[in-house]
């Protein structure tokens, strides 16, 4: 790669000396080191189309090639970036890579790298107001501004009230926590009303295709296992949640003497960008009591783009409401964007106000002390970054890179609905295609051949289960696409169907690699089935 020529870079290691850096944060060697350090990113982003997607190493590769222990004199910046280069840049799986197209994507920008930058640079520690006011109040400016390009309902918005008494938004981690803190703030509001003995009674609502996390949140906050609802959906509803089928779960969990808490309804599910109807999900809800918290984690960047807007339709009846601009909205991991009615429930579940902390800021009421809002007392300068993508690009740059990554997923998906082989398993809805080759194709080998290649195992041929063989082709079909490095992608599982899921949002992608990975993919489906 580029950068080690063109920053001169020695290739022995003794030829480093030993260094002592006397103060760990002089100015000029920050500056000479921090150049230092862009130029090989930058290098790394110019040459990143020449590695294989997804890292070839194999299990603890990285501890056969680092010393025991650490060095007992600094060791200069070369050095190390040295190592960088030859031992960790292997062990990466290239997640800004344009021929990126597994799980969901984790978009880069310049704005959010130096934003990020900033944040680290500065190195606040914003528990609450006083500790740094700027963090405090960027944060809910930038929640604001978010709020507004997504046209939520002005209930969720700080909008001038410094959060006292109206809705806020926070910046959390990940959607983890953004489940886990409103779990337990709809934990509290319920046990506060019917006595914390009744805990084991709480149930917590969402569909099979709801993601992991939220089973992970309601455990954490002690909701018993056997009380978490995971709701059947179906083909025939592109995987939606039912409205009804909410009712009768609720319905027989009442009537067994339990207690609905919580519900997750998600725009964008994990395995096929299903959206949930938040509108009637909300309004069934609405009627025992529930919260409601709409996940969308992934899908909700595109909401800013008006023609998307309507997947969150009804959002207005829910309780809390979160996207990761970490996913879809070029701002750099962590950066959950997390936004409450009412976030006094949130307050009264998590806050902590021991005499170190108290000031006459806190005490005044008329600031957000943003430690209150979150699982951790310490938080970083998260908003930083968000403030840079949003005022670096705008909204209408925002909206066309989002608009350009449908319209290439939308692209592959005519190239694969053109090939017969194939077929898009379920609708489309944002820039992620669910594909397989299909039972047919694959039925014209001879079992002879299925054999050989490993996709008939003890299955009846004759009587034509060719589901659970057309599952074992794509599984080696995605495996051997993965293991040549030209591009990387992921799978799913849907009522039993094994689907090969690409997914446009790496900030690099072109319709050239578009184009590429659909002959790559074509290119191994012919190998598998000649």
């Amino acid at each position: 790669m580029g950068s080690l020529s063109s920053m001169n870079i020695e290739p022995a290691r003794k030829s480093f000396p030993n260094v002592v850096n006397i103060n760990p944060l002089d100015p000029e060697e920050f500056r000479r080191q921090g150049h230092m350090i862009i130029d090989f990113l930058a290098d790394y982003y110019q040459n990143i189309d020449k590695y294989p997607v997804l890292s070839q190493v194999e299990p603890g590769y990285l501890r056969k090639l680092l010393p025991m222990s650490a060095p007992n004199v600094g060791e200069p910046v070369e050095a190390i970036l040295e190592d960088v280069q030859k031992h960790i840049i292997p062990g990466i799986t290239h997640w800004q890579s344009p021929n990126y197209f597994a799980y969901f994507p984790s978009s880069g920008s310049v704005a959010g790298f130096l934003g990020e930058m900033l944040s680290s640079g500065f190195n606040v520690v914003g528990f609450n107001w006083i500790s740094s006011p700027a963090a405090t109040e960027l944060e809910s400016i930038v929640m604001d501004w978010l709020g507004k390009l997504l046209d939520l309902p002005q209930a969720f918005l700080f909008a001038g009230n410094c959060g006292g008494g109206g809705g806020g938004g926070v910046i959390q981690g990940t959607t983890c926590e953004a489940m886990l803190c409103t779990i337990t703030a709809a934990r509290d509001q319920m046990l506060t009303k019917i006595g914390r003995h009744n805990i084991e009674k709480l149930v917590v609502y969402g569909s099979d295709q709801t993601h992991c996390a939220l089973a992970k949140a309601a455990k954490i906050s002690g909701i018993a296992p056997q009380n978490i609802r995971a709701i059947r959906t179906k083909m025939e509803t592109s995987f939606g949640l039912s409205p009804e089928s909410l009712r009768s779960t609720i319905i027989k969990d009442i009537n067994e003497g339990l207690i609905p808490l919580y519900l997750c309804a998600t725009v964008g599910t994990t395995t096929t960008t299903a959206v949930d109807p938040v509108g009637p999900l909300c309004n069934v809800a609405n009627e025992y009591g529930i919260w409601v918290h709409v996940d969308a984690a992934y899908a909700g960047s595109a909401c800013i783009c008006p023609e998307f807007r309507h997947f969150i339709n009804g959002v207005e009846g829910a309780n809390s409401f979160s996207l990761n601009a970490h996913k879809w909205l070029f701002t750099t991991l962590d950066c959950c964007c997390l936004w409450l009615k009412d976030p006094t429930s949130l307050i009264k579940s998590l806050s902590t106000n021991p005499e170190y902390l108290k000031n006459k800021a806190s005490d005044s009421k008329q600031v957000v002390d943003y430690k209150d809002w979150q699982i951790t007392l310490s938080r970083r300068f998260r908003a930083m970054k968000l403030w840079l993508v949003l005022r670096s690009y705008g909204a209408a740059n925002l909206r066309n890179f989002l608009r350009n990554h449908v319209k290439m997923a939308k692209h592959f998906e005519e190239l694969v609905c053109s090939d017969s082989r194939f077929e898009v398993v379920v609708p489309r809805y944002f820039a992620m295609v669910c594909f397989r080759v299909l039972p047919s194709a694959i039925l014209k080998l001879s079992k002879t051949k299925l054999i050989n290649h490993h996709y008939y195992y003890s299955i009846n041929y004759e009587n034509n289960e060719m589901d659970a063989i057309a599952n074992e082709f794509n599984r080696k079909l995605l495996e051997r696409i993965n293991a040549a490095g030209e591009i990387y992608m992921s799978h799913g599982m849907v009522e039993g169907i094994y689907v090969i899921r690409f997914a446009i949002g790496a900030s690099l992608t072109e319709e050239k690699h578009v184009i590429m990975a659909w002959k790559v993919v074509q290119h191994m489906v012919d190998t598998m089935l000649n």
